[in-house]
């Protein structure tokens, strides 16, 4: 007993009034995976008809085995003294083998269907994780100090997506799932085992991207489908599914998001590293600062003022830097001392040589009667408190008028007398 394909067109001519039955299964769509059709007596006369659609895969059988199976569309003709044909196409060694092993033990003694399999993709399946899966976070990965390698930060992550599979082995299918079922939904499929096995899949492809050789953090997983196709296929990750003759075929993650813990672990890594930066612009830009007041001695003052209120503004940020930036005693023509800048007059100094009013306290150091603060400039470091104007000294060679504190005259260089 087979099938013999019909010539093209013979439905309409008048050899459809030799066919006693035709046999067919209306389009399953994406929700149906196997549909058992049969006569009102349960058994196919000879010389009956057999219509296979788009997209379906048709197995005739026989009283607990499979007699012929055809996933070519078209036309067929049931002839039981035919040997089967398997007009097979992709799935020829795969009906062959259910032709010589397929049975179902205990099987009435007179049963003949036809059992139609949807072999499209079945596509848009849901699928998320109930409870977090273990991920290492690339994107916020910490220095060990110790051997100086870098390693992830460890979260929790959830996802949510969607997947499609297709049946590969119709055979397998119905052996392992099925059975001889009148109609076989995909939901009794999805809402079983495969439920499970699809987020093992998940978990499996995610402990690859999140690995020391890809490094792939969370935000990028849903721009990652080739690659966990490709890894699915590469590693048999869904072994599990393939196993009951079907197949993944795509594998779209929509959404990631950490849970709570993972979430508060990396806003605490973005903060600290934030502060980091913080620190560290400060700082060069402080250096910066100090460079260009020093080398424009017109705009000392101003160059001074911004220092003092870029340590303000940090809270105390720079204390640190200033200290050694302060202590600087390079001569004026290279580099001037921070601690004894002040404005330098604008009119030409007188040319007599006077004597200083008052001699300040050691290094000219004074306290600022605001803050307290010690300090050996003219502003206070901290508040910006200009320093109280007691004394001046003027150079003994060009008379013009020389910084508190400084040790060298700003306009010719000649050493001032302490």
């Amino acid at each position: 007993m087979g099938l013999i394909k019909a010539a093209a067109g013979a439905i309409g001519s008048t050899f459809k009034d030799q066919w006693k039955e035709a046999i067919r299964c209306e389009d399953m769509g994406n929700d149906i995976l196997m549909m058992k059709k049969t006569t009102s007596t349960g058994v196919i006369s000879n010389k009956s008809t057999i219509i296979v659609g788009p997209g379906q895969c048709a197995i005739i059988y026989d009283n607990g085995r499979v007699i012929d199976a055809t996933a070519e569309e078209g036309l067929y003709t049931f002839d039981d003294s035919s040997t089967p044909s398997f007009f097979a196409g992709q799935f020829g060694a795969v009906f062959k083998e259910m032709w010589q092993r397929f049975t179902y033990n205990g099987a009435s003694a007179k049963q003949q269907a036809v059992f139609f399999f949807n072999v499209k993709e079945i596509v848009d399946n849901k699928f998320g994780t109930k409870t977090p899966i273990p991920y290492g976070d690339w994107l916020h990965s910490i220095l060990n100090e110790v051997n100086g390698e870098r390693t992830p930060l460890s979260i929790n992550i959830r996802c949510y997506g969607t997947y499609s599979f297709k049946m590969t082995n119709p055979a397998v299918f119905m052996s392992e799932i099925a059975g001889t079922a009148d109609i076989y939904y995909k939901k009794e499929l999805m809402e079983g085992q495969m439920r499970s096995e699809v987020v093992g899949v998940l978990q499996n492809v995610l402990n690859e991207l999140g690995n020391s050789k890809n490094k792939i953090s969370p935000l990028e997983l849903p721009s990652q489908t080739d690659e966990m196709k490709q890894m699915m296929d590469e590693k048999v990750f869904d072994e599990p599914i393939r196993a009951r003759g079907l197949s993944i075929k795509s594998f779209v993650i929509e959404s990631v998001t950490p849970d709570e813990a993972s979430q508060q672990k990396i806003d605490e890594y973005e903060l600290a590293s934030n502060s980091k930066l913080l620190k560290a612009k400060l700082a060069s830009d402080y250096g910066e600062a100090v460079k260009a007041a020093g080398a424009n001695s017109e705009g000392a003052m101003n160059g001074f003022l911004g220092i003092g209120m870029m340590n303000m503004a940090s809270g105390g940020v720079m204390g640190g830097v200033s200290q050694s930036v302060w202590q600087d005693t390079t001569p004026p023509v290279q580099q001037q001392p921070i601690n004894n800048i002040q404005q330098q007059s604008v009119n030409n100094a007188p040319q007599a040589n006077p004597q200083s009013v008052a001699q300040t306290s050691n290094r000219g150091e004074w306290e600022c009667p605001n803050c307290h603060t010690k300090a050996g400039g003219k502003f206070c470091p901290e508040c910006g408190t200009k320093k109280p104007e007691n004394t001046k000294k003027f150079c003994t060679n060009c008379g013009k008028e020389v910084r508190q504190g400084a040790k060298f005259c700003s306009e010719c260089g000649t050493k001032v007398e302490q």
